[in-house]
């Protein structure tokens, strides 16, 4: 147990001092697994995993969703979803953030990023925000808050890498997100009503628009709503019937949503040769670097597991005989406080071998836990110092410091905090679809 938990300290130290965590986790595993066993041993587990990972037919559910969330970024779907979202809501005190709220729900379902959906929908509704007096810190706080949506609505790719490190199903992770992302953009919408009850001007009411208008903007989500069905349906056979007969497991799902997102890009016109170049080479890039994560993640899961952490955490848990929601509850504030310091993706690579082993023989549901380890790690894109969501938006807005966003962002933070509670305390929020599904 001293072992891993030296290790666990060595790679947090090394991550702080911005060392790639793949290659902090990879180091720190290797020469573990080394002193554990032997050099050889260390030597043909690395390669072994390498090849495996190479091997894996399932691995390539992570780029064909990235490349699905790319084509659908490059086919301008995002302008399309907040012009719908802001018809039938711009009309309300605070209406526009609340549109950009839901249109980063929309975008997250076939996005999957939530540092994508930040970046693309400021793009889109900062604007149009300045321009009805929006004040900054609600308009920054909504995008950079509805952009945490990207990693659990599905199709999410940090929902794909939580299931491959712990051998959880894709596809059940995928329809529990269902809910809770449902849950979310509730949520956020109450944190923008609290913010404009407290400050009117912060947020004033548009324009209501004619419901003719708002009829043929629906006209333009039509791709969306095809393409999100067709991944999510056929992924769980309910387009199973004659004459489609379509069923896919997670990786032809990925493969179906890839495909049908680059014809809508194509049918809108939005992809030159140079445009669909740069798209796959971006698609391999962050293809590398994840599997590059992954393969390191891997190998301190090794070490760890051969050190003994795992079994010296569940046996210190039994012997001073603590209740399981103490040991869930010590879980999860270690996980918040991690978010004041680390990445996302990060936290999740580190802390999931380390917990879930413990957690799963403490007799709770994996699928659950996975969704509210999600969950916890959207709070940590808005916490700070870190929030990565803020970072990425105080990058592409320029003109807001970062304070002002982190003062926007603290309702929807408490928003996030209720949420975690709810779907703790309650889990059958999170289980009864797959439950049904199943």
């Amino acid at each position: 147990m001293i072992e891993g938990l030296i290790g666990f300290a060595v790679v947090l130290t090394l991550v702080l001092l911005r060392m790639p965590i793949a290659f902090a986790m990879g180091l720190v595993g290797m020469i573990g697994y080394m002193l554990e066993t032997s050099y050889r041993g260390a030597i043909s587990m690395v390669s072994r995993l390498i090849i495996d990972a190479s091997q894996d037919y399932g691995l390539s559910v992570v780029p064909l969703f990235i490349l699905m969330g790319l084509f659908v970024n490059k086919g301008g779907i995002s302008k399309e979803l907040y012009r719908v979202s802001f018809a039938f809501l711009g009309h309300l005190r605070g209406g526009l953030a609340m549109a950009t709220i839901v249109a980063c729900g929309g975008f997250a379902a076939i996005c999957g990023s939530s540092l994508a959906t930040a970046a693309t929908m400021s793009k889109v509704a900062m604007p149009e925000m300045r321009r009805y007096g929006y004040s900054d810190s609600l308009s920054t706080a909504s995008i950079a808050a509805g952009g945490t949506l990207g990693i659990l609505i599905p199709p999410s790719v940090i929902l794909v890498i939580y299931g491959l490190l712990t051998e959880t199903s894709i596809g059940k992770l995928f329809i529990a997100g269902i809910v809770p992302g449902a849950l979310g953009i509730g949520f956020y919408l109450a944190a923008v009503k609290f913010t404009v009850s407290r400050n009117p001007a912060a947020g004033p009411a548009g324009e209501r628009t004619p419901w003719t208008q708002r009829l043929a903007a629906m006209k333009g989500v039509w791709a969306v709503l095809l393409l999100f069905f067709l991944v999510i349906g056929g992924l769980y056979g309910a387009l199973d019937f004659w004459p489609l007969h379509l069923a896919f497991s997670p990786t032809e799902a990925a493969g179906m949503g890839a495909t049908g997102a680059f014809i809508i890009a194509l049918l809108r016109k939005a992809l030159t040769v140079k445009d669909t170049f740069d798209v796959l080479k971006e698609a391999a890039f962050t293809s590398a670097a994840l599997f590059s994560v992954l393969i390191g993640a891997w190998i301190f899961s090794n070490f760890i597991n051969i050190a003994g952490l795992p079994e010296s955490l569940l046996a210190a848990v039994t012997g001073y005989d603590v209740a399981p929601w103490v040991v869930m509850l010590m879980i999860l504030s270690i996980y918040i406080a991690l978010g004041c310091v680390f990445e996302s993706l990060s936290m999740l690579l580190l802390t999931v071998p380390i917990f879930f082993p413990l957690v799963r023989d403490l007799g709770y549901d994996p699928v659950w836990f996975g969704i509210v380890v999600v969950v916890v790690t959207e709070i940590s894109l808005i916490t700070p110092p870190v929030g990565l969501n803020v970072f990425i938006l105080k990058g592409v807005v320029g003109d807001v410091t970062t304070g002002t966003i982190f003062k926007g962002v603290t309702p929807f933070w408490i928003a996030d905090i209720l949420r975690l509670a709810l779907l703790v305390l309650v889990p059958s929020i999170v289980l009864f679809l797959p439950k049904a599904m199943s």
